[in-house]
């Protein structure tokens, strides 16, 4: 491991990169790292978790992680990463690849901040030598709830930490319906690195398009009574008949079964492989580029709740310069909408947005590009977290 600067902060950010190693992922903690390098910090990449990594092949846990090494750190090492990251499997038959055991240990002694994001890394007494340890969560809602409910894993986890950041940014407003005790919350969102998303096209390609996991299971949650849900399909599917009812071709790059397909396809809408798309860092950031702009939806939880959240994904569209129409969780409170991005809660209101978008497309790109530059640009954004928590 090199020696920084004397005068450069260590910063440790914690993720889901290996475990997870598609270019979403990819492109989101690469946003942290390289905007923690140009704000003067010297920040390494670690995973140390007791977890199986994902295979996208077999679409199932694995403990071999040697193939998901294989497929990110050539991209950390593209990116001047090379000597500042590590992986270490924390279960029977784990290893540790990129820096050495000792090194890590050295790491953990000596960094000045630890950045837990997604919170997907359980702390351990060795993580807990460093001074200042952010917990920074990108899907609120299951723990306000829990830590209402006294759940004493996650508040263990929590307590864990000396700060809490969420994307959720409308926690405690008269209309977010979230329980917000015992910890201070504090608002942030997705750093964007602007630069990596200019596009040079004057004009999108024909397609709205997003890229999504259609279902998702295991995070379903019961509050007061009420079930609320983790997962888009259901919320897509409000929207089924949108493609007959607008003149732009509507594309989903969504991995679905059989009969779902044969649905969306009978309705109008276009699928593409998310994974062809996801395997390639260029290719996913082309896909997002070459869009006439992106429409999605949001979660049931962020939904009803009102969280306030707001996709790391749609972030990027915004940074590319296409225009955004994706579903209202309460982040109009925080984000400019109705010129570049538009939350709808309606099939009128979707119509409404792509109408508006057409009749002055351009105005609408800069528009989009503007609002990334002003909210997302990743300088900013942790210039703010980082004057926070004091470092």
């Amino acid at each position: 491991m090199s020696e920084p600067s004397s005068t450069q902060p260590r910063v440790i950010v914690f993720g889901l990169l290996f475990w997870f190693p598609l270019a979403g992922v990819t492109w989101q903690f690469l946003h942290f790292l390289l905007g923690l390098r140009r704000l003067g910090y010297d920040p390494y990449y670690v995973e140390d978790s007791a977890r199986w990594v994902y295979d996208p092949n077999r679409r199932d846990l694995t403990p071999d992680a040697n193939a998901n090494i294989r497929a990110v750190a050539p991209v950390l090492e593209a990116y001047g990463l090379g000597e500042r990251w590590a992986y270490r499997g924390c279960y029977e038959g784990g290893q540790c690849y990129g820096l050495t055991e000792p090194q890590l240990a050295e790491l953990y002694r000596n960094c000045d901040v630890l950045f837990n994001v997604t919170g997907a890394q359980e702390l351990r007494n060795e993580h807990r030598q460093c001074p200042v340890r952010v917990y920074l969560e990108t899907d609120p809602v299951v723990s306000q709830i829990q830590v209402a409910q006294g759940e004493a894993k996650t508040i263990a986890a929590l307590d864990a930490h000396t700060h809490h950041f969420t994307y959720g940014e409308n926690l405690g407003a008269p209309d977010c319906r979230l329980p917000v005790g015992r910890y201070h919350w504090r608002p942030t969102r997705q750093p964007v690195l602007l630069d990596w998303w200019d596009n040079g096209q004057a004009l999108g390609g024909e397609a709205y398009n997003t890229i999504a996991t259609w279902k998702n299971i295991g995070r379903d949650i019961i509050y007061r009574g009420e079930t609320y849900y983790w997962s888009k399909d259901r919320e897509f599917l409000k929207f089924i008949e949108l493609p007959q009812r607008v003149r732009s071709p509507l594309e989903l790059a969504v991995g679905v079964d059989a009969p779902t397909r044969r649905l969306l396809e009978s309705q109008g809408w276009r699928l593409a492989d998310p994974v062809h798309i996801s395997r390639d860092m260029d290719r996913y950031r082309q896909y997002i580029q070459q869009a006439r702009g992106e429409f999605t939806v949001a979660k049931d939880q962020n939904i009803r709740l009102r969280s306030g959240w707001f996709s790391d994904r749609s972030a990027c569209y915004l940074a590319a310069g296409r225009p955004v129409i994706t579903q209202a969780t309460g982040f109009h409170h925080q984000l400019p909408t109705g010129r570049g991005l538009f939350g709808f809660e309606t099939l009128g209101d979707i119509i409404t947005a792509m109408e508006a978008i057409e009749s002055d497309y351009a105005g609408h790109c800069r528009a989009a590009r503007e609002i990334a530059a002003e909210y997302f640009a990743a300088e900013k954004v942790l210039s703010r977290v980082l004057a926070e928590i004091g470092c």
